[in-house]
């Protein structure tokens, strides 16, 4: 085997990074089917869509604020003028800070748009609690009812089971406090967590991770050859007894890890990566609209690119391979959570790994510190773990133990 400058032997992820970047380069097509995404008129919203039995008609690409600052109302009025409608939030989301500024820029505007907030419950949590996070939630809003309101992040389906939840939204509805409830999740035990909610109609609307890296479909068309395993073989069936039960889907994590730059080198003809990603989401018809975090004028104008398509575009599959070929065997499928029970000291494998997405991938420690906060102790255990138990725990390879101790040094 070929040895890299250092002598060690050259590793699986080189291999399948120099293996995309032969497949991007002659595979990747010029963009064909629509407008170019990089053409000279401002990129607006070109599709809206009912989400549900709510009746809203959003934006297919819709504003995601998980890393919206305190100032940045300019990013907020900039989508706004481009047609985007739906603002999703959370209370914990820069420490209240997304909320605020969501706030200042629609002040006056409530009419116009769709705001989505949520709060992270616990199995044990009392409905008292939970309104108070919503009251505080609507004053950092500056306005008197959220469209959406989703318990955040649910891994476990005990906070689904907790009655308080259901108290509370029953009365926020009647108070009008809350039109329509959801949950949200993107980690472990997410198929058993959203059968739970659909089986039992305690939802109008679900914000879930999906991706192409998650999609079974997507990897049958070139697995071949290839270690690829589609861990998300019950995501489709979950997203289609949802659409058969007439609740809003939303997707978010469509990126895969949003390592973007990986990319730039092969997007061509007015083609992104991200883009790509997008169509590939907006090509499911279970999927009603998804939501990114929008950071600057110029990635907004970048994502809206993708708005009004419904089918892939030329090219897009080749960049879509390329991209999971380079970072599949690095990026943790954090809903497969195959390595759920390999702890003994119940350290949350996957929900760790995925706030070193944010910090590593997404380059924003902010917010991968304030999502590490929700994990209790997070991966303390590992720093003086004596057995390393996780070892072989990830389905794809990834070297747990080398990767949670450091997450928790660098967020903790």
């Amino acid at each position: 085997m070929k040895k890299s400058d250092d002598g060690e032997k050259l590793g699986r992820r080189e291999l399948l990074r120099r293996g995309a970047m032969a497949g991007v380069a002659a595979g990747l097509l010029p963009l064909t089917g629509g407008a170019p995404a990089k053409a000279a008129t401002r990129a607006t919203v070109k599709r809206y869509v009912p989400l549900g039995r709510t009746g809203f008609n959003i934006s297919d690409v819709s504003f995601g604020s998980s890393r919206l600052d305190a100032g940045e109302e300019n990013l907020v009025l900039d989508a706004l003028d481009r047609g985007i409608n739906y603002f999703d939030t959370a209370e914990s989301y820069r420490g209240g800070d997304s909320e605020i500024t969501i706030g200042n820029a629609l002040r006056g505007k409530r009419d116009r748009v769709f705001i989505a907030s949520k709060t992270h419950t616990s199995s044990t949590e009392g409905r008292e609690s939970m309104m108070r996070s919503l009251e505080n939630s609507l004053r950092r809003l500056q306005t008197d009812y959220v469209d959406v309101y989703f318990t955040h992040a649910v891994n476990d389906v005990g906070r689904l089971e907790n009655p308080e939840w259901h108290e509370f939204v029953a009365a926020a509805k009647r108070q009008g406090k809350i039109r329509f409830s959801g949950m949200s999740g993107h980690a472990g035990r997410l198929i058993q967590c959203l059968d739970y909610a659909l089986d039992r109609d305690m939802v109008d609307v679900i914000l879930v991770a999906y991706n192409f890296g998650q999609d079974p479909k997507f990897y049958e068309r070139f697995t071949q050859g290839w270690d690829f395993i589609a861990r998300q073989p019950d995501l489709p069936r979950v997203l289609d007894k949802a659409k058969a039960k007439n609740v809003g889907v939303v997707a978010m994590k469509t990126l895969m890890g949003a390592r973007l730059n990986d990319m730039r080198p092969f997007e061509k003809d007015g083609a992104t990566y991200a883009q790509a990603a997008f169509r590939w989401v907006l090509s499911n018809p279970q999927v009603h609209a998804l939501v990114i975090s929008m950071t600057d004028t110029g990635s907004i104008g970048e994502y809206l690119g993708a708005s009004g398509w419904t089918t892939a575009a030329r090219g897009d599959f080749e960049l879509l391979k390329g991209y999971a070929r380079m970072n599949g065997a690095s990026y943790c499928r954090h809903a497969c959570n195959d390595c759920e029970g390999a702890c003994p000291y119940g350290v949350p494998i996957a929900d760790v790994l995925r706030t070193r997405m944010y910090a590593r991938d997404y380059q924003d420690e902010k917010l991968a510190r304030s999502e590490y906060a929700l994990l209790g102790e997070g991966a303390s255990a590992c720093l003086t773990c004596p057995t390393q138990d996780c070892a072989g725990a990830c389905t794809y390879g990834l070297p747990v133990a080398k990767l949670t101790g450091p997450t928790h040094r660098m967020l903790a």
